[in-house]
Protein backbone atom coordinates (compact mmCIF):
# COMPACT_ATOMS: atom_id res chain seq x y z
CA UNK A 1 0.00 0.00 0.00
CA UNK A 2 2.84 2.41 0.90
CA UNK A 3 4.49 1.97 -2.50
CA UNK A 4 1.21 2.65 -4.26
CA UNK A 5 0.64 5.78 -2.17
CA UNK A 6 4.12 7.16 -2.94
CA UNK A 7 3.27 7.09 -6.65
CA UNK A 8 -0.26 8.33 -6.04
CA UNK A 9 -1.87 5.15 -7.32
CA UNK A 10 -4.94 4.19 -5.33
CA UNK A 11 -4.57 7.32 -3.19
CA UNK A 12 -7.75 9.09 -2.11
CA UNK A 13 -7.40 12.72 -1.04
CA UNK A 14 -10.19 14.53 0.80
CA UNK A 15 -10.40 18.33 0.65
CA UNK A 16 -12.51 19.94 3.35
CA UNK A 17 -13.22 23.56 2.45
CA UNK A 18 -13.51 24.47 -1.22
CA UNK A 19 -13.44 28.24 -1.26
CA UNK A 20 -11.04 30.22 -3.45
CA UNK A 21 -8.00 28.20 -2.41
CA UNK A 22 -9.50 24.81 -1.65
CA UNK A 23 -11.35 24.58 -4.95
CA UNK A 24 -8.20 25.42 -6.92
CA UNK A 25 -6.23 22.81 -4.98
CA UNK A 26 -8.93 20.21 -5.61
CA UNK A 27 -8.85 20.89 -9.36
CA UNK A 28 -5.11 20.31 -9.44
CA UNK A 29 -5.46 17.09 -7.47
CA UNK A 30 -8.05 15.90 -10.01
CA UNK A 31 -5.79 16.98 -12.86
CA UNK A 32 -2.97 14.90 -11.39
CA UNK A 33 -5.17 11.82 -11.55
CA UNK A 34 -5.71 11.52 -7.79
CA UNK A 35 -9.06 10.31 -6.51
CA UNK A 36 -10.39 13.49 -4.92
CA UNK A 37 -13.32 13.75 -2.55
CA UNK A 38 -14.56 17.23 -1.59
CA UNK A 39 -16.82 18.76 1.03
CA UNK A 40 -17.85 22.31 1.83
CA UNK A 41 -20.55 23.84 4.02
CA UNK A 42 -21.99 25.31 0.83
CA UNK A 43 -23.02 22.65 -1.73
CA UNK A 44 -22.73 25.28 -4.47
CA UNK A 45 -18.98 25.39 -3.83
CA UNK A 46 -18.53 21.70 -4.66
CA UNK A 47 -20.90 21.43 -7.65
CA UNK A 48 -18.35 22.75 -10.20
CA UNK A 49 -15.75 20.37 -8.79
CA UNK A 50 -18.07 17.43 -9.34
CA UNK A 51 -18.28 18.44 -12.99
CA UNK A 52 -14.46 18.45 -13.08
CA UNK A 53 -14.29 14.91 -11.73
CA UNK A 54 -14.34 15.22 -7.95
CA UNK A 55 -16.41 12.97 -5.73
CA UNK A 56 -18.66 15.12 -3.56
CA UNK A 57 -19.53 14.24 0.01
CA UNK A 58 -22.64 15.22 1.91
CA UNK A 59 -20.69 15.57 5.15
CA UNK A 60 -17.06 15.91 6.22
CA UNK A 61 -17.28 12.49 7.88
CA UNK A 62 -18.22 10.94 4.56
CA UNK A 63 -15.42 12.83 2.80
CA UNK A 64 -12.63 11.47 5.01
CA UNK A 65 -13.89 7.93 5.45
CA UNK A 66 -11.64 6.32 2.82
CA UNK A 67 -9.02 9.08 2.43
CA UNK A 68 -5.35 8.43 3.18
CA UNK A 69 -4.68 12.19 2.94
CA UNK A 70 -7.11 14.74 4.38
CA UNK A 71 -6.55 18.41 3.54
CA UNK A 72 -8.31 21.10 5.52
CA UNK A 73 -8.43 24.48 3.79
CA UNK A 74 -10.68 26.33 6.22
CA UNK A 75 -10.42 30.03 7.06
CA UNK A 76 -10.20 30.08 10.86
CA UNK A 77 -9.22 28.00 13.87
CA UNK A 78 -12.87 27.91 14.98
CA UNK A 79 -13.87 26.46 11.61
CA UNK A 80 -11.19 23.77 11.87
CA UNK A 81 -12.25 22.83 15.40
CA UNK A 82 -15.91 22.74 14.42
CA UNK A 83 -15.40 20.56 11.34
CA UNK A 84 -12.80 18.12 12.67
CA UNK A 85 -13.66 17.73 16.33
CA UNK A 86 -17.30 18.73 16.84
CA UNK A 87 -18.94 16.30 14.45
CA UNK A 88 -17.00 13.05 14.63
CA UNK A 89 -14.65 13.67 11.71
CA UNK A 90 -11.53 12.84 13.70
CA UNK A 91 -13.09 9.51 14.63
CA UNK A 92 -13.88 8.84 10.96
CA UNK A 93 -10.26 9.10 9.76
CA UNK A 94 -8.89 5.82 8.43
CA UNK A 95 -6.05 4.25 10.35
CA UNK A 96 -2.72 5.67 9.19
CA UNK A 97 -4.28 8.70 7.51
CA UNK A 98 -2.41 11.99 7.31
CA UNK A 99 -4.32 15.13 8.20
CA UNK A 100 -2.64 18.03 6.39
CA UNK A 101 -3.89 21.23 8.01
CA UNK A 102 -3.17 23.76 5.25
CA UNK A 103 -5.13 26.86 6.23
CA UNK A 104 -3.60 29.63 8.34
CA UNK A 105 -4.89 29.28 11.88
CA UNK A 106 -1.88 30.37 13.95
CA UNK A 107 0.67 28.77 16.22
CA UNK A 108 -1.49 28.19 19.30
CA UNK A 109 -4.48 26.72 17.46
CA UNK A 110 -2.17 24.46 15.46
CA UNK A 111 -0.58 23.09 18.62
CA UNK A 112 -4.01 22.56 20.17
CA UNK A 113 -5.28 20.71 17.09
CA UNK A 114 -2.21 18.45 17.01
CA UNK A 115 -2.52 17.63 20.72
CA UNK A 116 -6.24 16.96 20.51
CA UNK A 117 -5.82 14.64 17.52
CA UNK A 118 -3.01 12.78 19.30
CA UNK A 119 -5.33 12.08 22.23
CA UNK A 120 -8.27 11.00 20.08
CA UNK A 121 -6.46 9.24 17.25
CA UNK A 122 -2.80 8.43 17.93
CA UNK A 123 -2.87 6.29 14.76
CA UNK A 124 -3.42 9.39 12.56
CA UNK A 125 -0.55 11.70 11.57
CA UNK A 126 -0.94 15.45 11.97
CA UNK A 127 0.87 17.60 9.41
CA UNK A 128 1.06 21.37 9.81
CA UNK A 129 1.35 22.58 6.21
CA UNK A 130 0.02 26.10 5.54
CA UNK A 131 0.46 27.44 2.02
CA UNK A 132 1.82 30.72 0.73
CA UNK A 133 0.13 32.07 -2.38
CA UNK A 134 -3.27 33.32 -3.46
CA UNK A 135 -5.80 32.55 -6.18
CA UNK A 136 -3.43 32.63 -9.17
CA UNK A 137 -0.70 30.35 -7.77
CA UNK A 138 -3.37 28.03 -6.35
CA UNK A 139 -5.03 27.69 -9.76
CA UNK A 140 -1.72 26.94 -11.49
CA UNK A 141 -0.49 24.49 -8.84
CA UNK A 142 2.33 26.82 -7.81
CA UNK A 143 1.72 27.27 -4.10
CA UNK A 144 4.60 27.25 -1.64
CA UNK A 145 3.92 24.64 1.05
CA UNK A 146 5.45 25.21 4.49
CA UNK A 147 5.27 21.69 5.89
CA UNK A 148 6.13 20.47 9.36
CA UNK A 149 5.43 17.18 11.07
CA UNK A 150 6.60 13.56 11.28
CA UNK A 151 9.02 12.51 8.50
CA UNK A 152 6.93 9.42 7.69
CA UNK A 153 4.20 11.67 6.31
CA UNK A 154 6.35 12.95 3.45
CA UNK A 155 6.02 9.98 1.14
CA UNK A 156 2.29 9.70 1.78
CA UNK A 157 1.48 13.33 0.95
CA UNK A 158 4.07 13.71 -1.82
CA UNK A 159 1.69 13.02 -4.76
CA UNK A 160 -0.85 15.51 -3.42
CA UNK A 161 1.70 18.19 -2.57
CA UNK A 162 3.34 17.79 -6.00
CA UNK A 163 -0.04 18.47 -7.61
CA UNK A 164 -0.80 21.66 -5.69
CA UNK A 165 2.60 23.19 -5.01
CA UNK A 166 5.69 24.38 -6.82
CA UNK A 167 7.82 23.65 -3.77
CA UNK A 168 7.53 22.15 -0.31
CA UNK A 169 9.81 23.38 2.46
CA UNK A 170 10.09 20.86 5.29
CA UNK A 171 10.65 22.62 8.60
CA UNK A 172 10.81 20.01 11.36
CA UNK A 173 8.22 19.29 14.01
CA UNK A 174 4.58 20.30 13.57
CA UNK A 175 4.05 23.97 14.32
CA UNK A 176 7.12 25.27 12.51
CA UNK A 177 5.13 25.66 9.30
CA UNK A 178 2.58 27.88 11.03
CA UNK A 179 5.33 29.95 12.61
CA UNK A 180 6.95 30.67 9.27
CA UNK A 181 3.57 31.30 7.61
CA UNK A 182 2.59 34.14 9.93
CA UNK A 183 6.02 35.71 9.41
CA UNK A 184 5.65 35.46 5.61
CA UNK A 185 2.15 36.93 5.73
CA UNK A 186 3.28 39.77 8.00
CA UNK A 187 5.94 40.66 5.42
CA UNK A 188 3.41 40.45 2.59
CA UNK A 189 0.87 42.62 4.42
CA UNK A 190 3.39 45.37 5.05
CA UNK A 191 4.32 45.38 1.36
CA UNK A 192 0.67 45.65 0.28
CA UNK A 193 -0.12 48.49 2.67
CA UNK A 194 3.04 50.20 1.45
CA UNK A 195 1.74 50.00 -2.12
CA UNK A 196 -1.64 51.43 -1.10
CA UNK A 197 -0.16 54.35 0.82
CA UNK A 198 2.41 55.11 -1.89
CA UNK A 199 -0.34 55.27 -4.52
CA UNK A 200 -2.38 57.57 -2.29
CA UNK A 201 0.65 59.83 -1.82
CA UNK A 202 1.35 59.84 -5.57
CA UNK A 203 -2.22 60.96 -6.28
CA UNK A 204 -2.02 63.67 -3.62
CA UNK A 205 1.15 64.99 -5.27
CA UNK A 206 -0.56 65.10 -8.65
CA UNK A 207 1.26 62.14 -10.18
CA UNK A 208 -0.30 59.55 -12.44
CA UNK A 209 -0.60 56.10 -10.88
CA UNK A 210 1.13 54.61 -13.91
CA UNK A 211 4.21 56.74 -13.21
CA UNK A 212 4.80 54.99 -9.90
CA UNK A 213 4.48 51.60 -11.58
CA UNK A 214 6.93 52.63 -14.31
CA UNK A 215 9.49 53.85 -11.77
CA UNK A 216 9.40 50.59 -9.80
CA UNK A 217 9.05 48.07 -12.60
CA UNK A 218 12.12 45.92 -13.22
CA UNK A 219 14.19 47.62 -10.55
CA UNK A 220 15.37 46.63 -7.06
CA UNK A 221 12.07 47.76 -5.51
CA UNK A 222 9.98 45.52 -7.75
CA UNK A 223 8.45 42.28 -6.46
CA UNK A 224 5.71 40.07 -7.92
CA UNK A 225 3.26 40.82 -5.11
CA UNK A 226 3.96 44.57 -5.36
CA UNK A 227 3.44 44.53 -9.12
CA UNK A 228 0.23 42.49 -8.91
CA UNK A 229 -1.45 44.54 -6.17
CA UNK A 230 -0.29 47.88 -7.55
CA UNK A 231 -1.94 47.14 -10.87
CA UNK A 232 -5.14 45.89 -9.19
CA UNK A 233 -5.31 49.15 -7.23
CA UNK A 234 -4.63 51.18 -10.39
CA UNK A 235 -7.49 49.46 -12.19
CA UNK A 236 -9.86 49.63 -9.24
CA UNK A 237 -10.07 45.84 -9.49
CA UNK A 238 -10.83 44.49 -6.04
CA UNK A 239 -12.12 41.05 -7.07
CA UNK A 240 -11.02 38.71 -4.31
CA UNK A 241 -7.83 36.70 -4.76
CA UNK A 242 -7.01 36.89 -1.05
CA UNK A 243 -9.91 38.52 0.84
CA UNK A 244 -9.03 41.45 3.06
CA UNK A 245 -10.84 39.95 6.06
CA UNK A 246 -8.58 36.89 5.98
CA UNK A 247 -5.48 39.05 5.49
CA UNK A 248 -6.52 40.99 8.62
CA UNK A 249 -6.94 37.70 10.48
CA UNK A 250 -3.37 36.76 9.59
CA UNK A 251 -2.04 40.16 10.66
CA UNK A 252 -3.75 39.72 14.01
CA UNK A 253 -2.26 36.24 14.38
CA UNK A 254 1.18 37.75 13.84
CA UNK A 255 0.44 40.49 16.39
CA UNK A 256 -0.56 37.85 18.92
CA UNK A 257 2.92 36.37 18.67
CA UNK A 258 4.91 39.62 18.29
CA UNK A 259 3.85 41.38 21.47
CA UNK A 260 5.21 44.94 21.50
CA UNK A 261 7.74 44.28 18.73
CA UNK A 262 5.45 45.06 15.78
CA UNK A 263 4.22 48.68 15.97
CA UNK A 264 3.82 48.84 12.18
CA UNK A 265 1.64 45.72 12.14
CA UNK A 266 -0.43 47.13 14.99
CA UNK A 267 -1.15 50.27 12.99
CA UNK A 268 -1.85 48.20 9.88
CA UNK A 269 -4.33 46.06 11.81
CA UNK A 270 -6.29 49.14 12.87
CA UNK A 271 -6.29 50.45 9.31
CA UNK A 272 -7.46 47.19 7.76
CA UNK A 273 -10.07 46.64 10.46
CA UNK A 274 -11.60 49.98 9.53
CA UNK A 275 -11.68 48.88 5.88
CA UNK A 276 -13.36 45.59 6.81
CA UNK A 277 -15.90 47.40 8.97
CA UNK A 278 -16.58 49.72 6.03
CA UNK A 279 -17.69 46.71 4.01
CA UNK A 280 -14.53 45.74 2.10
CA UNK A 281 -13.75 42.49 3.92
CA UNK A 282 -14.85 40.18 1.11
CA UNK A 283 -12.91 42.17 -1.46
CA UNK A 284 -9.28 41.52 -2.28
CA UNK A 285 -6.57 42.65 0.12
CA UNK A 286 -5.78 45.32 -2.46
CA UNK A 287 -8.95 47.04 -1.19
CA UNK A 288 -6.65 48.39 1.52
CA UNK A 289 -6.36 51.28 -0.93
CA UNK A 290 -10.05 52.11 -0.37
CA UNK A 291 -9.44 52.85 3.30
CA UNK A 292 -7.20 55.78 2.40
CA UNK A 293 -8.52 59.22 1.58
CA UNK A 294 -8.03 60.47 -1.93
CA UNK A 295 -6.20 63.66 -2.88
Amino acid sequence: MADRDERGEGLTVAVLGTGIMGSAMARNLIGAGLRTRVWDRSPSATAPLAEAGALTAASPEEAVRDARVVITMLPTADAVRSVIFAGGVAEAFVQGAVWAQMGTIGVTATAQAAARLARLRPDVVFLDAPVSGSKGPAASGKLLILASGPPEARAIVSPAFSAIGRKTIWLGEAGQGSRLKIVVNAYMSILIEGVAESLALAERLGLEQTELAEAIEGGPLDAPIVDAKLHKMERGDFAAEFPLEWALKDVDLALGEAGDDAPLLAALSRQWRAAVEAGHGREDVSAARLALRGP
